[in-house]
């Protein structure tokens, strides 16, 4: 089915690079209107931003969508994610600054704003972007590529990570999206970084919101965060989370399998750019059996191995 909000669901925080105070309303919608921000604080007639891929301006740091009169909004995958996790097809999101705010760095707090707001159906089952063949890109030793469905609904991903640090090292996830596995999953995995690299970003004038109460933060092997990891295999978990919200700005749920080996939001943007460039590789249809939505009560927050095929090492 085809969802948006019952009531507005509003999140104040901080905007994760400039530090300043932010307030996101994310708004009910018409069925068919999408999902589409809008800046208040922007000129009259110049503050509307579709959530579209075709409008990622840059994903040096996050995504940040930019509108032809030169307006920007940053930090837009974790939201995103959430929408598309709680199956939500419309909504309008009015922000009075530049940034999503940033929570506590995952797409939990969204999730727990739409549970409370409730959700309600405007039509039937939204079209969805079929994989008809593989598209891959790649790029200094990093993949991202879209495969057609091996027979699981809706989105299945398949993400990999190696860092050098031994706080993180080499993880994989395996994940099929359909039903509340979003929520369940992926849902309280936050951003992360390494210390020398938060240092560096503030020498810049950027990251000024970030703490330690939304990253995680590692250093030579070490977790700095008090209380440790949320799973303990947060970090990929995380990617894939991003993953989610940048294949949102294709503008429907994609139907098909979503590898990942040490990407992040440049290469999903850059995957999307060249399936919709190949007209022989996806089509429009419908699959309301591998819909997202949310879980019809609040999931506890499991530490340690879960259920899903996952491995740290």
């Amino acid at each position: 089915m085809r969802f948006t909000l019952a009531n507005t669901a509003v999140f104040k925080g901080v905007g994760l690079h400039s530090g300043r105070p932010v307030t996101a309303k994310v708004l009910p919608a018409m069925p068919g209107a999408g999902i589409v921000f809008e800046r208040v604080d922007a000129a009259l007639g110049t503050g509307r931003i579709p959530a579209r891929y075709d409008l990622v301006s840059d994903t040096q740091l996050c995504t940040k969508l930019e509108n032809e009169h030169g307006v920007s909004v940053g930090t837009v995958e974790h939201l995103m994610a959430a929408l598309a996790g709680a199956g939500i097809s419309d909504a309008r999101i009015v922000l009075d600054g530049p940034e999503v705010p940033i929570m506590d760095g995952s797409a939990q707090r969204f999730i727990e704003g739409f549970q409370k707001a409730g959700l309600v159906v405007t039509g039937t089952a939204p079209e969805v972007i079929e994989i008809l063949k593989p598209v891959e890109v790649v790029r200094d030793g990093r993949r991202a590529a879209l495969l057609p469905s091996e027979g699981t609904p809706g989105l299945a991903i398949r993400f990999h990570i190696d860092f050098a640090d031994r706080a993180i090292g080499r993880q994989e996830i395996e994940l099929a999206m359909a039903g509340p596995v979003f929520a369940e999953e992926l849902a309280d995995c936050r951003t992360f970084g390494h210390l020398a690299e938060v240092e560096y970003l503030r020498k810049l004038g950027l990251a000024r919101g970030g703490s330690l109460e939304n990253a995680v933060v590692v250093d030579n092997g070490r977790v700095l965060n008090p209380s440790g990891l949320r799973r303990v295999d947060e970090f990929v978990r995380h990617k894939a989370l991003d993953a989610v919200g940048d294949l949102a700005l294709a503008g429907a749920p994609i139907l098909g399998v979503y590898e990942g080996e040490k990407a992040g939001h440049e290469m999903t943007n850059l995957l999307l750019r060249a399936l919709f460039a190949d007209p022989d590789a996806w089509r429009r249809g419908r699959d309301a059996k591998g819909a997202m939505c949310l879980p019809a009560r609040r999931a506890p927050r499991r530490r340690g191995e879960d259920a899903a095929r996952s491995v740290a090492v």
